[in-house]
């Protein structure tokens, strides 16, 4: 399946979902920007090749100009494309520069994976926090609120999950963002835990959502069940044993 084709599976899908009463929207300030903001600190400060001890002479708004328009780069042409040269000239940052802030390719996509798990773990916050049905409409909201972004951001979720192997998820030590979206999995699929570990039922469900993300993009999964797949992960396949 083409880019464009799954495209059209996701536009299609957000359709349908505007019609669904558990429809997450868009959260304040309060909850989704400070999940963005302390993952974003992490992304600025540890993962732009400065240390700490030059953290206080350094320019971290440089440095996140720098990363977003990585991302840009990468959306638009994908990451053969995110080059020190292209990015300099986009940004208007010396060159010797960005090799200060990012000393190679996969400084920047790590900087660009840390960040887009910042912005994952906001997205799933605001479902969490919208979602209608009490506690257990949390995870049918997360479901879509991970899906649109996979499908969304494709370049940024492939430097999150496929390129940067050296992110932990849900683990310590790494930066904070992979770990905030995982608890944003684990809050949404505790209250259907019944006793089951919310830690590895969190994982199954990452797990899960990551497998439909890639089988869908590939084409390996038939377009005309993609509904009632995606039923079977809101409701059918955490129900309490």
């Amino acid at each position: 399946m083409g880019a464009l084709r799954y495209q059209d599976l996701w536009r299609r899908r957000r359709r349908r979902r505007r019609r669904r009463r558990w429809r997450w929207r868009c959260a304040g300030p309060q909850s989704r920007q400070s999940v963005a903001d302390a993952s974003r600190a992490v992304t600025v400060a540890s993962i732009g090749g400065v240390s700490p001890a030059e953290e206080a002479d350094a320019a971290p708004a440089e440095r996140e100009r720098l990363v977003l328009a990585a991302r840009q780069l990468a959306e638009a042409e994908g990451w053969a494309a995110v080059t020190h040269r292209r990015l300099a000239e986009r940004t208007g940052i010396d060159i010797e520069a960005l090799y200060r802030r990012f000393p190679d390719p996969a400084a920047l996509m790590s900087a660009v994976a840390v960040l887009g798990f910042a912005d994952l773990a906001a997205a799933l916050a605001a479902a969490r926090d919208t979602a209608t049905g009490g506690e257990r409409g949390q995870w049918p909201a997360v479901v879509m609120a991970y899906l649109d972004f996979a499908y969304a951001s494709p370049e940024v979720y492939d430097a999150m999950l496929t390129h940067t192997a050296d992110l932990t998820l849900g683990r310590d030590p790494g930066p904070g963002a992979p770990r905030a979206a995982s608890a944003e999995l684990r809050a949404a699929l505790t209250p259907l835990a019944a006793g089951r570990d919310p830690d590895t039922l969190a994982e199954v469900g990452w797990a899960l959502l990551h497998g439909t993300v890639m089988l869908t993009r590939g084409g390996r999964l038939r377009p005309d069940v993609q509904e009632q797949r995606e039923e079977m992960i809101m409701s059918g396949i955490f129900a309490a044993p």
